[in-house]
């Protein structure tokens, strides 16, 4: 039960007294910083330490989000994109007590965004249902996005969104007790490329030992090589007309550099002799397999044992790349000829069309570009991610959402970003509205309770309600309306890709 006063609660952190805010039973405080602002001479450097402060600081809004791809705007993020101020770097806390004896499970939330925008002030982020309901204390975190955290440039560190993402980690661990939390017992949760960003962390020897658990849901397949991620970098600089180094670029105001992102993000295809499927992708950012601070793939690391010590949960959805489609609008307008185009590209082995259409006979050709995209980026990544972990002698849980979410006559099925509006209960945010809608809640509600038990019990016991996955009987969970537990149901996909193998993406000539 949550003894949160009417009175607005002050926490001390290690940098100083913060005042947050009681609401409905919780304790709320925004815009934590938990690093430095990274500008002027920390631009494009590794996140250092806050500057600490005196008196009380007021914790009632949310930092301003990282400077980002315009894109956002148009996918339900609102006036945020208008943000002031430099401190990007900021964490956000739901708890039901902040009592240092309470010691509450913690989850932290990484949201996604294809690496170049988002928000964790976004109000399809809002933590106060799974505080409140699964008793833990929720945080949510800003990261450095696109050419700010994630283009490969001389003079700076490789990942510095993902160093930054470990900062906030050092700083859960740090002050969360103050806040009810147990620092012990720390999960970390993310969809899309907060979920990739979860499977870099697994593998990185700066994050060890900062959580116990993590969710990861719908993770993407993208990570890239050192001399690709190099080669993209230098393509994004020249939309700029500058070389892809810290120095170049920081004369460059940081709000006005995701231009050039977004320049090169609607040319990629130009690169494909050199990027291979990468540019037929709709990002230019992923994580970069540097050596240093990410050393190998995560396919790689977690079968050689990186995650052994942490217990997994991971998944993805039945449809995943329908959202794709209707952001694009080319749902329901997929021709013969695209649909030979993308199983050329993303299917496996050498003659990946013919398997997927001797695999899949009666398949539409929308069906078959949905299914090998949706295949190449999320879901056999994350299959391939649940062996590798068990095959490390770590433990992971599998599942699918196969709910048929009933917005828009049911076109979108379990697509891609369906999880967040169901684990939040934030219907009337980011896809909500589509794939939900005002006439289903109840229905939907029952998908929330089903994935918001089962993530608060995993951080809170370590045991999800299904058993572990093992390369034998595949045991998943399938969230839908009625649920099951059966073994991996897209058995035919993973037979088509069960010899192949995910690593960082080659940079080809």
């Amino acid at each position: 039960m949550s003894a949160v006063e009417s009175r607005d609660p002050e926490v001390r952190t290690a940098a100083g007294v913060v005042r947050g805010r009681a609401e409905g039973g919780l304790a709320v405080f925004r815009g934590i910083p938990y690093a430095a602002p990274p500008v002027g001479e920390a631009r494009f450097q590794a996140p250092g330490p806050v500057r600490g402060w005196d008196g009380v600081r007021e914790a009632h809004a949310f930092g301003p989000p990282a400077p980002q791809d315009a894109q956002m705007a148009g996918r339900g993020g609102g006036d945020f994109l208008m943000g002031a101020g430099d401190d990007w770097l900021t964490v956000n806390v739901w708890t039901p007590d902040p009592d240092p004896a309470a010691r509450r499970p913690v989850m932290v939330w990484i949201h996604g965004g294809a690496y170049k925008l988002g928000f964790s002030g976004s109000p399809g982020y809002d933590g106060r249902h799974i505080a409140r309901e699964g008793d833990v204390v929720f945080v949510s975190l800003n990261y450095r996005l696109g050419i700010e955290g994630f283009a490969r440039l001389d003079g700076a560190p490789a990942n510095r969104g993902l160093l930054d993402q470990v900062a906030a980690l050092e700083w859960v661990r740090e002050n969360i007790t103050a806040f009810g939390g147990d620092p012990g017992q720390v999960t970390v949760l993310g969809d899309s490329a907060g979920a990739g960003s979860i499977a870099a962390l697994m593998a990185m020897p700066s994050a060890a030992g900062l959580f116990r658990r993590a969710v990861g849901q719908s993770v993407p397949g993208t990570f890239l090589s050192d001399a690709l991620a190099r080669d993209v970098a230098a393509a994004i600089a020249a939309e700029a007309g500058l070389c892809p180094t810290a120095g170049d670029l920081a004369g460059v105001d940081p709000r006005e550099l995701p231009a050039a992102g977004q320049a090169l993000g609607s040319k990629m295809r130009q690169y494909e002799e050199r990027w291979g499927s990468f540019a037929l992708t709709l990002t230019p950012f992923s994580p970069v397999v540097d050596g240093e601070v990410l050393p190998a793939a995560p396919w790689q690391a977690l079968a050689a044992g990186a995650g052994r010590d942490v217990e997994l949960v991971i998944g993805h959805n039945r449809d995943e790349y329908r959202t794709f489609l209707l952001l694009s609008g080319e749902l329901g307008k997929i021709t013969e000829e695209q649909a030979a185009e993308a199983l050329r590209h993303f299917g496996p082995g050498e003659d990946g069309e013919r398997a997927y259409r001797a695999a899949f006979p009666d398949a539409s050709a929308e069906e078959l570009y949905e299914r090998v995209k949706s295949d190449w980026l999320f879901s056999m990544p994350v299959l391939h991610l649940a062996e590798a972990q068990a095959a490390g002698g770590g433990r992971a849980y599998l599942y699918e959402l196969a709910w048929q979410s009933p917005g828009m006559g049911g076109a979108l099925g379990a697509c891609h970003g369906l999880d967040g509006p169901l684990l939040f209960g934030t219907y009337d945010a980011h896809l909500g509205p589509a794939v939900i809608g005002p006439d289903h809640i109840a229905e939907a509600r029952e998908l929330t309770s089903q994935m918001r038990t089962a993530w608060t019990s995993f951080a809170t016991s370590g045991d999800p309600g299904w058993p572990a996955y093992d390369s034998r009987q595949r045991v998943t969970r399938v969230f839908d309306a009625p649920p099951s537990v059966t073994a991996y149901p897209e058995e035919i996909s993973r037979r088509l890709w069960q010899e192949h193998v995910f690593e960082a993406l080659p940079l080809l000539s």
